[in-house]
Formats: structure tokens, sequence, C-alpha cells
């Protein structure tokens, strides 16, 4: 009977201590996963971003390595290994890179424009060679040379010049949002703005307010 009772209390004794086992296993879980966010959320904001880029990185060192000893190019094996689709997107992400970024001022506009038209620019290195030997120490005029104001742009200079304002004032007239001035409309502002605040009060108020303007209009109104 002693034997008997020994075993019942073993066999109630053991769901509880692995209940507790377990209940202390989650606990110490659970306090490794808080750990770990607390890391996390103490990391920098790019971390990941940095991670994959060092990562990236190693790899590509790696591979240089790899061409290195075996006396290959890394850029042409790099090319191989590119699909075209993947040249085709990367292609499309380069040509967004620059988008225009609209009108924010008159001097920003000025400095794209400037910026666009000298990548146009393609240097005459032979007419350029030709002019150093011309004019010799010149060529670099300091404070007391006598150089300035004596040259004379050749008629092929001056014909790219106009060619290139004349593109410039042909595209400036197609994209020119500035509306035509209509004469037979009804002139009931002081000035542009004024003129503007009345098109848009128009827009949406005026059929509110078509029979009071009639009406004022035929000096019948009450």
């Amino acid at each position: 009977t002693i034997g008997k009772k020994t075993s019942k209390i073993h066999l109630s004794y053991s769901p509880v201590v692995s209940c507790l086992k377990r209940k202390n296993e989650a606990r110490k879980l659970n306090h490794q996963e808080v750990v770990e966010e607390d890391k996390r959320l103490k990391l920098p904001s790019n971390w990941e971003a940095k991670k994959a880029r060092l990562e990236y990185e190693l790899i590509v060192d790696q591979k240089k390595k790899e061409c290195a000893e075996r006396g290959e190019d890394y850029n042409r094996v790099k090319l191989l290994e590119i699909s075209a689709e993947d040249a085709e997107r990367w292609e499309r992400k380069k040509k967004k890179k620059n988008p225009d970024p609209g009108f924010s001022g008159y001097a920003e506009a000025q400095l794209r424009q400037y910026q666009r038209l000298t990548k146009q620019i393609k240097p005459d290195m032979a007419n350029y060679e030709r002019q150093r030997e011309e004019c010799g120490e010149d060529f670099h005029p300091t404070s007391n040379s006598l150089i300035h104001g004596t040259h004379v742009p050749s008629k092929e200079s001056v014909d790219r010049m106009v060619d290139d304002v004349e593109k410039q004032i042909e595209k400036r007239s197609k994209y020119s949002r500035r509306r035509a001035y209509n004469d037979d409309a009804d002139i009931d502002y002081i000035n542009e703005r004024n003129a503007k605040f009345n098109k848009k009060a128009e827009r949406f108020y005026g059929k509110y307010t078509a029979e009071i303007k009639q009406n004022l209009e035929r000096g019948t109104a009450v």
C-alpha cells in the first residue's frame, strides 16, 4: 500500500514539474526577446541598410580578389552576370535620379538652364591648342595683359550660338502657359491678380450668383 501511494504522488507531481519547466523556459525566451528588441531599438534608424551595404561591399571585395587571382577583369565579369531585365531596370532608375523639380525660383531656374547648356558644349581641342600657341603667355591673362576684348569669334561659332538661341525661343513658346487675352470678355477686374481671383470665385459660386449679376446689369436688383 505504501508503494502504491508513493507512485501516485510521483505521478501527480511530474505534471507540475514539467509545467514549471515550460514556464521557466518561456520566461527565459521572453527575456531574450526583450533584450534583443532593446538592442535593435538602440541601433541607428538606417542600421539595416548600412549592414546590407557592408555585406555587399565584402562580397564585391571577395569577387575582385578572385578575379585578380584568375587574371580577369572584374568589371567585365560583373557585366556578364547582369541580366537584360536588371540592366533595363537600372537604366530606368538612372533616368529617375535627375527629375525635373519644377519652378522653385528664378535663381534655381537660371542655374539649371546654365548646367543644361554647358553639358551640350563640345570643346574644340584643335582650336584650343591653336589659340594657345598664338597667344603664348597671354593665353592665361593677368592684370597686365592686353588680350582682353581682342578675340573675334568664328562664323561657325556665331551660327551655332544663333541656332541655340532660336531653339530656346521655340521651346519656350511651346510650354508657355499664359492664356490669350479675350477682347470680348467683360472687364470686372482692376489688375491681373484680381482677374485670377474673380475667375476662381466664378468657378465656385458662379451658378449661385448668376441671377444676381443679371439683375445688377439690368438695374432691376432689389
